[in-house]
């Protein structure tokens, strides 16, 4: 074991601090990385206050961070797909049991048991996963991706979480050239919706609240922008989508957006709204629609996502801050003060 710096929660109502944790040495097939940018996600609020108690609660000191970019620093004697000085990223899951079906599809998200970066069961300590608030991490060969060498570290740090939370339904409902693709919704998730669909040749539509967001949404990429409380504005594109994102996570009439929808069109839902949505059955029915829901991708469909970042120059619109800042981004995050991700720069850790 070895000693490492990083920021955790101590209780649901504790602001994030400086702390030590302890990492295991890498084993015969571990990949030990210097952290360098750790992404801030919704989910590391979330957790870090318990707010998803009920389903999965908090173990405390929680150290969050599921958007992790750094650099090899040593592995084990049976890596050979990495090696010292490499430029990598480890996303939401560091283990999974390898055998199920899921895993053996190449879905490791819907394992039977999969091992998330932070808070849960940790065979090798004996504790729980800490994530990537930390100036190091030590993770499983099959659960590190590359990075492309032309991409922004702190830009591509995000791409771990809401960057694959977007491309993958993208990629499994044939969002291509041609298609109509709505986004629902302009924040940390939707701007990445708008920039994947763009990029896959689709004629984007941006459905928001905001009058506002209008300029970046088509700055993003965006062909089209609806603001959604225009009744007119939302008739004039019944029937004709594709798909459409939605990746709202506060209440809002789904029902509006499945109307939208073509005959055998998809929406996806990426956003969790903490109530459930009213689905009207005929809407579905008389168009055979479909409503589904999607978390992120398989570690061989992340990797995909990333190398098509490589090719096509794609990074999530990043604010970087320094580690000392969480807290005020925590709060910042919850006032939607932020375009479009925050990305901690781990070099100020070496501070403390």
């Amino acid at each position: 074991m070895y000693n490492a710096k990083a920021y955790s929660a101590a209780s649901a109502t504790s602001p994030l601090a400086h702390t030590t944790i302890a990492r295991r040495d890498p084993t015969q097939t571990d990949v030990q990385i210097e952290i360098l940018f750790c992404g801030i996600c919704h989910s590391d609020l979330h957790t870090a206050r318990d707010e998803w108690h009920s389903v999965m609660p908090t173990v405390y000191p929680c150290v969050p961070g599921h958007e992790i970019v750094g650099r090899v620093v040593k592995v084990g004697a049976a890596v050979s797909g990495f090696k010292p000085g490499d430029v990598v990223g480890v996303g939401c899951l560091v283990d999974s049991d390898g055998t199920c079906p899921e895993c053996k599809a190449g879905l490791e998200q819907f394992c039977h048991a999969p091992v998330f970066t932070y808070n849960m069961p940790d065979k090798h300590t004996g504790k729980v996963t800490y994530g990537g608030y930390s100036d190091s991490i030590v993770v499983d060969q099959r659960f590190v991706l590359r990075v492309p060498a032309n991409l922004s570290l702190a830009a591509a740090a995000p791409l771990l979480c809401a960057g694959i939370t977007t491309y993958s339904p993208m990629r499994h409902w044939g969002v291509t050239m041609g298609k109509k693709v709505g986004v629902v919704g302009l924040g940390g998730l939707g701007h990445m919706g708008v920039k994947f669909a763009h990029a896959l040749g689709a004629h984007t539509v941006v459905f928001t609240t905001s009058e506002n967001k209008k300029a970046d949404a088509l700055r993003l990429g965006a062909d089209e922008v609806v603001l959604s409380k225009n009744a007119n504005e939302m008739a004039k594109h019944y029937g004709s989508f594709d798909f459409i994102l939605d990746a709202v996570a506060a209440d809002h009439d789904i029902g509006a957006y499945i109307n939208l929808l073509r005959r055998d069109g998809n929406i996806t839902l990426v956003g969790a709204p903490e109530k459930p949505l009213p689905v009207s059955a005929f809407s579905l029915i008389m168009g055979r629609r479909s409503l589904s829901g999607s978390p992120i991708g398989g570690i061989k469909e992340t990797q995909e996502m990333l190398d098509f970042c490589g090719q096509h120059n794609i990074t999530s619109d990043v604010e970087v801050i320094p580690m000392q800042k969480v807290n005020e981004a925590y709060e910042r995050m919850l006032k939607q003060d932020v375009k479009y991700r925050f990305s901690i720069d781990m070099a100020s850790l070496k501070a403390e």
